[in-house]
């Protein structure tokens, strides 16, 4: 006889950003993803976790869902 799950599902909490962290060379752009941010729950603030502290270039926070970032010259881009 098969179990059943009785635990209840939880529910993930994706962080709304995620943390990138570009540096330029020339004409192109390199992002690695080094964190995430999570909306406060009084939607007055962010927490940023960070894997690693880059110590040059810049970090970008990006929607997950655009976590593809171009490897060419991400030109417009701040």
């Amino acid at each position: 006889m098969a179990r059943e799950n009785e635990k209840p599902t939880q529910d993930i909490n994706a962080p709304d950003y995620l943390a990138w962290h570009v540096t330029q060379k020339g004409e192109k752009s390199f992002w690695n993803k080094v964190g995430a941010a999570w909306k406060h729950k009084d939607g007055r603030g962010y927490t940023l976790q960070l894997e690693t502290c880059p110590i040059n270039g810049r970090i970008v926070l990006r929607l997950p869902l655009e976590d593809a970032p171009q490897t060419e010259n991400e030109a417009g881009r701040s």
